[in-house]
């Protein structure tokens, strides 16, 4: 039997000095953790490394306070897969959650998260595998056998001076390889928006290769002004035009624009989602589903919710995890999902891939490196160098 012996966390800076229409993203941290077990390979303890995803806080009052002290004090038996004997991530994730009342989702579930991913990547590992594959062989489904889309995440509000222009973003996003990019609105005036949007579009060729993400700023009026406004660009899709809670009027845009929504990212539960497309007006084959495992407890509450979307009659190719890295890319790539987010050049030393994920016509591939690949990482892997000191 593989047992935990030990559990850190590092919280770490995030390098974005960038803003979206709600929040300036410097002064962000992320909890970087790892499982530390008694297995052994090539003289090194086996350590299972994952994070909370990115765009908000680390985690470590409500990981050292409460949920690693609860999994380091559970019998092994408690913990352990009883075919493999390696730990599982659905009874680490129950540990971690002993004595939490239902509800109340919030930072809690991105704690969680961290410790729950942190598992599949040391099961990976103890596998000899990528994370994609050990996924795929978890849920019962086929290994990934082609590369993924892959889109940027950018366009975003950038401070006067900085010298930076979304024409000069999005072509230097486009001579990377990419062709499908998301900006922001809802940060400038309508008519400024719809400038960018125009300038945008001057790079991307037309509306199928772009989104438009107003991070759930707009009241009523707004939403409905912006949806009328982007309608003719026949954009890819309109990102979180109102408060992600709002499922009223989220139904209510779903009736007037024509056009693909997108939401989910701040939903962090099951239940969560099931109101969604019970009261949100969402749409079978159009709109998009971007909840993230980093932020709703992990890979085993983001199977749930991709199981109760398929029994609506939603496809999974109509969920776009939000978070452009190494954990969701193997995700994505595992689960057979539509698409993935990347942060190339911003939310460092997180966001973006490894030089062994090679972009290609907007498409990516994990690399082969045992679990989520985190190592491979060069700005990432300092940082875990320092936490596993």
């Amino acid at each position: 039997m593989v047992r935990i012996v030990d559990i850190l966390e590092l919280t770490v800076p995030l390098d974005a000095a960038v803003a979206n229409a709600v929040v300036n993203f410097n002064g962000h941290t992320v909890s970087l953790v790892a499982l530390v077990t008694d297995a052994v390979r090539d003289g090194r303890p086996v350590v299972g490394l994952a994070f909370n995803s990115i765009g908000r806080y680390g985690q470590s009052g409500i990981l050292r306070e409460r949920m690693i002290p609860r999994v380091l004090a559970a019998l092994p038996d408690d913990l352990a897969d009883p075919t493999t004997g390696w730990p599982e991530p659905a009874r680490v994730l129950a540990v971690a959650l002993r004595n939490e009342k239902p509800g109340g989702h919030g930072d809690r579930a991105g704690a969680a998260a961290a410790l729950e991913l942190a598992a599949w990547d040391l099961r990976a590992k103890l596998a000899g595998e990528p994370a994609h594959a050990t996924i795929s062989h978890a849920f019962g489904l086929p290994l990934a056998s082609r590369p993924v889309e892959v889109y940027t995440g950018g366009g975003y509000y950038h401070a006067p001076g900085s010298g930076h222009t979304l024409t000069r973003e999005l072509q230097g996003l486009r001579d990377m390889g990419f062709r499908s990019f998301k900006m922001k609105i809802g940060g400038a005036p309508l008519a400024e928006d719809l400038r960018r949007v125009e300038e945008a579009l001057a790079v991307a060729g037309d509306g199928s290769r772009l989104m438009v993400d107003a991070n759930g700023r707009f009241d009523r009026n707004t939403a409905l002004a912006y949806a009328n406004a982007l309608a003719p660009y026949a954009l890819r899709w309109l990102e979180e035009p109102c408060d992600p809670l709002d499922f009223a009027l989220q139904a209510e845009l779903a009736l007037r624009y024509g056009g693909a929504l997108a939401t989910g990212e701040n939903l962090f539960s099951a239940p969560d989602v099931r109101n969604l497309f019970k009261f949100g007006g969402m749409r079978p084959g159009l709109d998009i589903f971007q909840m993230d495992p980093g932020l709703s407890y992990g890979l085993t509450e983001y199977a749930r919710m991709l199981s109760d979307l398929e029994g609506q009659g939603f496809s999974r190719a109509q969920a776009v995890p939000h978070g452009g890295h190494l954990v969701n890319l193997h995700i994505v790539a595992g689960l057979g999902l539509g698409a993935c987010e990347a942060y190339p050049g911003v939310f460092q030393p997180f966001g973006g891939f490894s030089p062994a994920c090679r972009i290609e016509d907007a498409t990516i591939f994990p690399s082969d490196a045992p679990g989520f690949g985190l190592e491979e990482k060069p700005q990432l892997a300092p940082w875990i160098a320092q936490l596993l000191s």
